[in-house]
């Protein structure tokens, strides 16, 4: 035997209802029904833990990839500025501001570059693979002075 209950929703709740019942052709009762049992189940904090361990699980794995991305972008561009440093001699001041010139122009060059990769999605970082061996990445590079 069912009991009645008289039962107050907002109009905005009750229109929701309403249209979920006409959708999946069910009483509005059932509708508020299964809702309550599936509230009141002591399964559904269950779920929500799962629900919320994935989504954390997925946001930890993000992380880890920004981190690694990071490394990787500080680590090369290090690399780059001593390897830089190495090999550029220093100019004698008649040479300097036609190297300056010429290095803005390069530099120019090098935003556009990147700006066409950038704009089809390209990435430096997307080449590298993610298993690279641990003792092959600490190894210094033989071309590349120490």
């Amino acid at each position: 035997m069912r009991s009645r209950m008289n039962v107050y929703f907002p109009p905005e709740m009750l229109k929701q209802i309403a249209d979920l019942a006409y959708r999946k052709g069910l009483s509005r009762s059932a509708i508020v029904e299964a809702a309550v049992a599936s509230f009141l189940s002591p399964d559904g904090s269950d779920r929500m833990e799962a629900a919320f361990t994935r989504r954390l699980d997925r946001l930890t794995r993000q992380v880890q990839r920004l981190e690694r991305d990071i490394g990787i972008s500080a680590e090369t561009l290090a690399l780059f500025i001593r390897f830089w440093l190495t090999i550029t001699p220093p100019l004698p001041e008649d040479a300097k501001s036609s190297a300056q010139i010429k290095g803005r122009e390069r530099f120019e060059g090098f935003v556009e570059t990147l700006g066409r990769r950038l704009q089809k999605g390209q990435s430096f970082l997307r080449e590298i693979p993610n298993d690279v061996d641990v003792s092959e990445a600490q190894a210094p590079p033989h071309d590349m002075p120490e």
